[in-house]
């Protein structure tokens, strides 16, 4: 994927997505210190949104107070499950890129009126209605997107998360920062194996599997507004847990950055039991047929990320669909009409 040659270059969501590293490079990781500051008194962070302003944002930021062992209980639900819980003793983010989506906007008039505290908003929009329900609504610095499927704000809006993070833990990732724009166009711009998209382009079902961070969830989602083809997260190792059953030679799993302990079963149970193709998206070889990418060590979730929409760029114009143009997604899925 490139922006030299036209068809590449003419679709909005191409642009977008080579747009994201410079997003990156105008990050401010200070912004979050406020929040920052907040937390250690409440000790709980909730964070709520629909489709991808929560999947990959939230789910990274869970897994990465986890792994470090942080003294911090991170949460997420989406909005209309997240209403029925008390929140009272937590600090609550509202995240909708348009800052219209009915969901959202309902779960923070609901969480204002119970008397509990306006929530934090976190939008690319300015003067939204979430922003008036809001106490303070951050705003991302990567401008509106045109094509209906999230990109570069779906990695703004999981660094701001993740920042909130590194200030709590007191962490200067500067380095990492300026490193990773470099790796994500790197890994957007390699070539795709013909094969491995002639492939996926041909099946009848693609499933991603890999850990709850996110990604393989969120480029699950990305499978659907991309290529139009049908798709399936498998979390961790649900792929070897009863699925086989409906599985089909013709389906591929691609596992996002596969757990050692697991490679064994995989082959096991999918690639000799069912007799599909397993591809991995990972920073070493496997013994799958491996995607490669370099390393970023703990930002390594942004580099898988983009290496997946690289391929299903590929999958999308190998299937000749117009990928600006899905016949029945919308950019705001559900808009808050008043």
């Amino acid at each position: 994927m490139n922006l030299t040659e036209t068809r590449y270059a003419k679709y909005a969501l191409v642009q977008e997505m080579m747009q994201t590293a410079d997003v990156i490079r105008r990050f401010n990781p200070r912004q979050t210190r406020i929040i920052a500051l907040d937390l250690p008194s409440a000790g709980k962070l909730f964070l709520t949104g629909e489709g991808s302003s929560r999947v990959f944002p939230a789910k990274n930021a869970i897994r990465k107070a986890l792994t470090w062992g942080l003294d911090l209980s991170v949460f997420t639900e989406g909005s209309r499950q997240a209403a029925q819980y008390d929140l009272s003793e937590m600090i609550v983010f509202c995240a909708s890129n348009s800052g219209r989506t009915k969901e959202v906007v309902q779960f923070a008039k609901k969480l204002t009126a119970s008397g509990n505290g306006k929530p934090y908003g976190l939008s690319a929009n300015q003067e939204t209605l979430l922003e008036k329900e809001c106490k303070k609504t951050f705003i991302l610095n990567c401008g509106r997107e045109q094509a209906v499927a999230a990109t570069k704000s779906v990695v703004e809006q999981t660094l701001f998360y993740e920042s909130i993070l590194w200030n709590i833990r007191g962490i200067d990732m500067a380095a990492e920062l300026k490193r990773l724009p470099g790796l994500l166009e790197e890994v957007l711009t390699m070539p795709i194996s013909k094969d491995i998209v002639k492939l996926a382009a041909n099946a009848s079902t693609i499933y991603f599997a890999g850990y709850n961070d996110g990604v393989a969830e969120e480029l699950t989602l990305k499978t659907n507004e991309i290529t139009r083809k049908k798709s399936d997260y498998l979390e961790g190792t649900y792929a070897v847990h009863g699925i086989e059953e409906v599985m089909e030679k013709q389906d591929v799993v691609f596992v996002i950055d596969p757990m050692d302990e697991e490679v064994e079963k995989f082959q096991e149970v999918l690639t000799k039991g069912v007799g599909l193709t397993v591809i991995a998206i990972a920073d070493r070889e496997t013994p799958f047929t491996t995607i490669r990418v370099p390393s970023a060590g703990e930002m390594n979730p942004y580099v898988f990320l983009c290496a997946g929409w690289n391929l299903l760029v590929e999958i999308g114009l190998a299937t000749g669909i117009n990928l600006d143009k899905p016949e029945r997604a919308r950019k705001v899925g559900n808009e808050f009409m008043g």
